[in-house]
């Protein structure tokens, strides 16, 4: 056996090389400059060794390998790094082409080599099996087979969009390179992407067995002149005759596939991400060339793209961030760790249903209780619900689904709750409710438990005025629904001791969700921020800027839905009460906003609160698609021309706002750290992820500039516009938040 430092190698008798990819000090393979070393090194070795007839690579790891180091990347992406810019490009050229290169002599080496994959094979992983002639994988379900690259920002650059399309055509590898989305072994098998699948015991001898006959016997195939020969060790593209599966780019299926894909991808991302348009250029353009010349051209936009700083910004926040903050980043570290075996949920509507459902599949037992049987019984029901979709599409079974079930316990009795570790209310939005359960609930709790809020608005401080403990009184804001959306939003009230803190966060830890640090305010983060979006809708519509205009222009920015549809899936009388509930609290301190008079009209005079009553800035039919209220005219009586207004001003309008009150939570310290902040921003209430989140957003457009726009916003629209003071003091030094409030990061890989 020889040792690599990052492999071993061993022949057997029939002349088989076993190549076992295990990465000391890892939990997890990744393609690091060691281990690029490492494969050169080996790949000659096969090549020049007569001994060696093929080879099987396989991982010494219960994963196959995650993809590149995106930390080394994320270092060099945006054009960061010494030297001049063409020398930084260069070089990044240069290291990648060598990459791409090291995989082409892989599958040029002249031997055959069959990947055996034994789980996660991501990106670069993925990349590095699509090198080998034969990819074989275990039946685990769990196992991940898939080019993600674009969800953070980047392509594929190990050449997946120049030998995915070869395998299976352009029409089945676009989406997947697109959407990054990632497979079962048996659905990789069905798209082509596999060549067998078997149980994890028999994946090496699959591999071996595959080599041994295809060693004993070359394939033939008839070509023009008669019967020519090819060894298995020959990629089906470097055949001759070879033709892309569906068609080449400029034939009569190949060409619909681009015209139409080119205009979807449009109308889905409006131009914000880079690399979905490169990508589609890597894969029109490489597939009309040979494979070394198509993996040129996928370098060159693979370096292109790396030079942006969008793609800076979304792997830094996209991938970095969330795993720092997932992995605990902002948790205290002297406390010792905490589980909770018993959770108590107060309020069985939409949120604390969600709430039940994911804490029940972490394995907790959960007490949903409510004022009347027949709520709590629905809000169980809501996991009945769910689990029987997840039945029918084949992610769990019966069994599981029963046990899951059977972990929820509905009531109305707050004895129902003694011993448990967590208990967290989810009732209406009243500061005299959220007391009266407080004081119910909180005797029930277990030695060392804790209390928690899932309130959105209300400040915690607040609300930890009924309790006993204040100390042990969090903010753990869900968002809605609760079992798709990944981040909660932990509120330190002035109270709330560390050990509390520590505690929740390993509670969101264990439901598998993401979680951000802020400090109490009204709205907190996340809400706060996310009502200058909404706010600046309806701002607009009383401007008289056509609704239609509006919507479009919302959509365009990168944000998941436009601003005054999401007023109504929100709805206007939850976010018209959280209003009269602020003008209550600061009396004359109360500044009303450009959307006041309209939302007071829509909720109190029109009753059209939103789409739960059929009703709001759109009309919702019972048999038919939602459309604008055709009212809305005539409720704001002017209407401005759409050819006098400014379709990137109003863009930066909405995205200005949302970062500019973003900075002010950070001066105020209500947020303290930049990961929250864009992290919580993407996750939270969707802030356009090109941009790698509202901070990120201010860092890329530069201080200085985004200031001076702000002011020209703020002569022109008023004072919400106006830039403060942290930002001017950056502007004039030339800080960003990412350089002067850099937080320490850990090295992390996908």
């Amino acid at each position: 056996m020889t040792t690599y430092e990052n492999f071993k190698f061993e022949v057997d008798g029939d002349g088989i090389a076993l190549i076992t990819w295990d990465m000391p000090n890892r939990s997890m393979n990744v393609l690091s400059q060691g281990s690029m070393g490492d494969m050169a090194s080996i790949i000659e070795k096969i090549m020049s060794d007569d001994a060696i007839k093929g080879a099987v690579l396989t991982s010494g790891k219960n994963a196959f390998c995650a993809g590149a180091d995106l930390s080394m990347m994320g270092s060099q992406a945006g054009g960061s790094g010494e030297g001049s810019k063409e020398d930084r490009v260069k070089a990044m050229y240069e290291g990648n082409l060598k990459f791409n290169m090291l995989l082409r002599s892989l599958e040029t080496c002249g031997k055959p080599v069959a990947a055996a994959i034994n789980g996660t094979a991501l990106g670069g992983g993925l990349e590095v099996t699509l090198a080998c002639h034969y990819r074989v994988a275990s039946d685990n379900p769990k196992t991940q087979i898939g080019l993600p690259e674009a969800k953070v920002g980047l392509l594929p650059g190990g050449g997946g969009t120049q030998r995915l399309p070869r395998l299976i055509g352009a029409q089945a590898a676009l989406p997947l390179i697109l959407q990054g989305t990632s497979l079962s072994p048996e659905k990789a098998l069905k798209a082509g992407i596999l060549h067998k699948v078997v149980p994890a015991a028999e994946l090496v001898s699959a591999a071996k067995a595959w080599l041994k006959e295809g060693l004993a016997q070359d394939k033939i195939k008839l070509g023009k002149k008669g019967p020519e020969v090819y060894p298995i060790a020959v990629q089906p593209w470097d055949m001759p005759g070879y033709k892309v599966p569906g068609g080449d780019p400029n034939g009569k299926g190949g060409s619909q596939v681009f015209t139409i894909g080119n205009a979807t991808l449009h109308k889905q991302t409006h131009g914000n991400f880079p690399a979905q348009r490169y990508i589609m250029s890597c894969v029109y353009e490489g597939l009309q060339v040979p494979m070394e010349a198509g993996i040129r051209i996928e370098t060159r936009y693979f370096t292109k793209l790396l030079m942006d700083p969008r793609s800076k910004a979304m792997i830094r926040s996209l991938f970095l961030s969330m795993q720092e903050l997932a992995k605990g980043a902002r948790r205290p570290s002297d406390v010792a760790p905490f589980q909770v075996k018993k959770l108590g949920i107060l309020g069985a509507g939409m949120m604390g249903a969600g709430i039940a459902y994911v804490s029940a599949q972490a394995g907790m037992e959960v007490v949903l209780l409510d004022t009347d049987q027949a709520n709590a019984e629905k809000g169980k029901a809501y996991s009945e619900k769910l689990l029987k979709k997840a039945l029918e599409r084949g992610k769990t079974t019966q069994e599981k689904a029963d046990k899951l079930l059977g972990l929820i316990k509905p009531t109305t009795n707050y004895d129902d709750l003694k011993g448990a570790d967590l208990v967290i209310e989810a009732v209406f939005e009243s500061r005299d409710i959220k007391a009266e359960v407080t004081r119910k609930s909180e005797p029930m709790l277990a030695e060392g438990g804790i209390y928690g809020s899932n309130t959105s608005t209300l400040p915690i401080t607040g609300l930890a005025e009924a309790s006993a403990k204040p100390d042990n009184f969090i903010g753990i804001h869900f968002f809605s629904p609760v079992d798709k959306m990944q981040l909660v939003e932990i509120i330190m009230g002035k109270k709330t001791s560390d050990e509390t803190l520590a505690k929740a966060m390993d509670y969101v830890k264990q439901i598998r969700k993401t979680p951000i640090v802020v400090n109490d305010s009204r709205g907190f983060y996340t809400s706060r921020c996310f009502g200058t979006y909404v706010g600046e809708g309806i701002a607009m519509l009383g401007e008289g800027v056509p609704p239609a205009m509006i919507e479009n222009v919302g959509k365009m920015t990168g944000m998941p839905m436009a601003p005054l549809a999401l007023n109504d899936e929100v709805a206007l009388d939850l976010a018209y009460k959280v209003r009269e509930q602020t003008k209550k609290d600061l009396g004359d301190k109360y500044v009303p906003g450009p959307a006041d008079q309209l939302l007071e009209e829509m909720v109190v005079k029109l009753g059209r609160v939103g789409k739960k009553a059929g009703k709001g800035f759109y009309d919702y039919p019972a048999d038919g698609k939602k459309k604008l209220w055709p009212g809305l005219a005539e409720l704001v009586g002017k209407s401005l021309d759409p050819e006098t207004l400014d379709v990137q001003e109003l863009k930066n309008r909405f995205l200005y706002i949302q970062a500019l009150e973003a900075a002010r939570c950070f001066e105020e310290g209500v947020v303290t750290d930049v990961r929250d902040a864009d992290v919580g921003a993407i996750l939270g209430w969707g802030y356009a992820p090109w941009s790698g989140g509202p901070l990120s957003l201010i860092d890329m457009v530069g201080t200085k500039e985004f200031v001076e726009a702000c002011d020209k916003l703020a002569r022109k629209y008023g004072p919400r516009f106006t830039p403060n003071k942290l930002l001017r003091d950056m502007a004039e030094k030339g800080d960003t938040f990412y350089g002067r409030f850099a937080p320490s990061k850990e090295k992390a890989a996908a």
